[in-house]
């Protein structure tokens, strides 16, 4: 093992973006229990720079885990999460959006893409990004450099140049390739950085219905009390129940996590019901 890489420990990374302020975000960031930091990313995105013990412990694929939460992350959630992974041997994205399957792209360390070019299209359509100027300029991500001079984590850095046009700033020192801990050091520098740690359910709950009462959700959940409502709340619950199981016998950190969040939403949702007074 090289000096640096002795220095610096596992050599997998991740970002989490979600198009939403900071205070938006973290009420659902608890419920991964995962202990994260986050902080402002430009207009009205946010960045969480986790800790990253599931792959740096070696219990499972950074990029494995990064979908499952950034599927928990958008599940219910009225704006979409982005997440962003690398490792020594590949880097990518996954987006995910509402419960709609999340789209991803791969290149391999030397950049060679290794993901299908629709995904880049589909990627585009769901951030409302420009179909023509942006659409081109995600395809290039997409094709072959016989110079090997644009490596994985370049094209990740390209992707961001795109997302840039859609009001995406990172803060100085989160660029994607960095070690996990350096990524660590460069958000907790930053002014506006908070941290995001698992606070037991009790205060979670508490968060997330103070949360939910102030978002656009709002009118999905009662005090309102519609049908629409409960039976959000009880797709939730269903569709959340059988994630969570699978991704524990998986040992699917991530998915798991994105049932807890699925099913936390839909108690959620059933006990505004029950607790808030009718109309």
């Amino acid at each position: 093992m090289s000096t640096e890489a002795a220095r610096t420990g596992s050599p997998s990374g991740a970002l989490l973006l979600c198009r939403a302020e900071p205070a938006s975000v973290a009420p659902a960031a608890h419920l991964l229990r995962e202990p994260m930091l986050v902080t402002d990313a430009g207009g009205p995105w946010s960045v969480l720079v986790p800790e990253g013990r599931p792959w740096r412990d070696g219990v499972e694929p950074v990029d494995r885990v990064t979908t499952g939460w950034a599927t928990a992350l958008a599940v219910g959630a009225p704006w979409p999460a982005l997440a962003l992974w690398w490792d020594a041997g590949r880097a990518g994205y996954t987006l995910a959006s509402g419960f709609r399957r999340p789209v991803g792209y791969v290149w391999l360390a030397d950049g060679t893409p290794a993901g299908e070019g629709e995904a880049m299209r589909t990627f585009a359509a769901r951030l409302g990004l420009d179909p023509v100027l942006d659409v081109q300029a995600l395809d290039r991500l997409t094709e072959p450099d016989p110079t090997r001079v644009v490596d994985a984590r370049a094209r990740l850095r390209g992707l961001l140049v795109v997302l840039s046009r859609a009001g995406v700033e990172l803060p100085a020192g989160l660029a994607p390739g960095e070690p996990q801990d350096r990524l660590g050091e460069a958000a907790r520098a930053h002014p506006g950085a908070r941290p995001v740690a698992w606070p037991g359910w009790r205060e979670a709950v508490r968060a997330e219905l103070d949360a939910v009462d102030a978002s656009p959700l709002g009118p999905w959940l009662p005090p309102s009390r519609t049908p629409r409502a409960r039976a959000l709340a009880l797709a939730q619950i269903a569709v959340g129940l059988p994630l969570t199981v699978w991704g524990l016998r998986s040992r699917g950190t991530g998915w798991a996590a994105a049932g807890a969040l699925l099913l936390a939403h839909g108690t959620l949702g059933l006990a505004h019901d029950l607790t808030r007074p009718r109309d």
